[in-house]
Order: structure tokens, then C-alpha cells, then sequence
């Protein structure tokens, strides 16, 4: 056998490669695990009465279920999760998901562009937040710029939207840099009244 040396990682940092999943508590399986796998479109990849294990790309899980019916909801008004979110890879991939999933019967709560990122937040069964997302910025280099323009410090929530009418100016052929720029915040406006619980 030949003989290793396990890195230093007081001198060079070792970082995860990915964040992989999320495991969460929910309190009626059967409807939590029909919410995940309709909103993220995936599938099972271990499934029975006590949990599900589903994925929706090749991580063998990216979300856990475990059902817990005895347990008490959760408390919003207590520390904890604040949500959890997915990335979709074109602006209209995730108007396209809004539009199935409101036909669905699922509405998100709130519609909001960050600046960084167009953002729908959906509660699931249990009441858990979690955004889908398009990020406006395909380069860390633009991202930044934006910071360093103060345009996130003067507003750090975001600018409130319509989800049908951006759909209705995509359709329209309407620029895609202008379909995603933030406008100001309205006068007389601070940023909590851009926030939506």
C-alpha cells in the first residue's frame, strides 16, 4: 500500500463542492411530497410511508420528506429556516413554471424583483417559503457592479411585480434587459413596504 497525507486544511481551505440537499419535517407526507415533485417537476428517488427522497436533476436527492404528523407547525414568529431556492436557468423557463403551476392551483405569495434576481416565493403545505428564481446576472463581475452602485443598499428588498403583466411584455418581445432591470422605489416608498410575509 502506498502510504497518504491527508491536506492541510489549517493552511488551505477545503470547501463543500455543492450544497446537496435539504432535508424537511413535514406533517402530512402524501400532500408535502404531490407539492415538491408538481412545483420542482422531479421525481422520487427513494420513496415509501415514512419519507421521500426526490430530485428533479442527477444529485441523487435534493430534497428530503419525512413525515411527522405528531409535530406542532412551525412558528413564524421563531428562529429557523427562512427559505429555500431554485434557480432557473432562462427568464422564461420560470414564467413558464408560474403559469403551470398557477393553473395548478398554486399562487406564490410574493412576486418580487430583487435586482439580482426575478423572484416568485411560494408557501408550501407546511407553510415553508421557497422562491424560484431567475438571476438577472450571468457574471459575477456585472453582480458586483450592481452592489458597488449602492442600488442594493438604497433598496435591499426589491421592487414588487406583476407576474402576468411581465408575462404579457415577454410576449410582447419586450428586451430581456428590460423585462429584468429594477425600477426605483415608488416616492414615498421605503423598502419593508416592498415586503410581503
Amino acid at each position: 500500500m502506498e502510504p497518504r497525507t491527508l491536506p492541510d486544511a489549517a493552511a488551505h481551505p477545503i470547501r463543500p463542492a455543492k450544497l446537496a440537499h435539504v432535508v424537511l419535517r413535514v406533517a402530512d407526507l402524501p400532500r408535502s411530497r404531490a407539492w415538491y415533485l408538481s412545483v420542482l417537476q422531479g421525481w422520487p428517488a427513494f420513496d415509501n410511508e415514512m419519507l421521500c427522497f426526490l430530485t428533479y436533476d442527477d444529485e441523487h436527492h435534493r430534497i428530503g420528506l419525512i413525515g411527522r404528523p405528531e409535530l406542532a407547525a412551525a412558528d413564524d414568529g421563531a428562529v429557523g429556516l427562512e427559505h429555500l431556492a431554485f434557480t432557473y436557468p432562462t427568464l422564461d423557463a420560470l414564467l413558464a413554471t408560474f403559469r403551470r403551476l398557477k393553473a395548478a392551483g398554486i399562487l406564490p405569495y410574493w412576486t418580487i424583483n430583487h435586482g439580482p434576481t426575478v423572484s416568485l416565493y411560494y408557501k408550501d403545505p407546511d407553510g415553508n417559503r421557497v422562491e424560484l428564481q431567475y438571476d438577472v446576472f450571468t457574471a459575477s463581475a456585472d453582480l458586483d457592479a450592481f452592489f458597488a452602485s449602492g442600488a442594493y443598499e438604497e433598496n435591499f428588498m426589491g421592487i414588487l411585480f406583476d407576474p402576468e403583466a411581465l408575462i404579457a411584455r415577454y410576449e410582447a418581445g419586450e428586451p430581456l434587459a428590460a423585462l429584468t432591470a429594477r425600477p426605483p422605489l415608488p416616492p414615498g416608498k421605503t423598502p419593508w413596504d416592498m415586503h410581503v410575509a
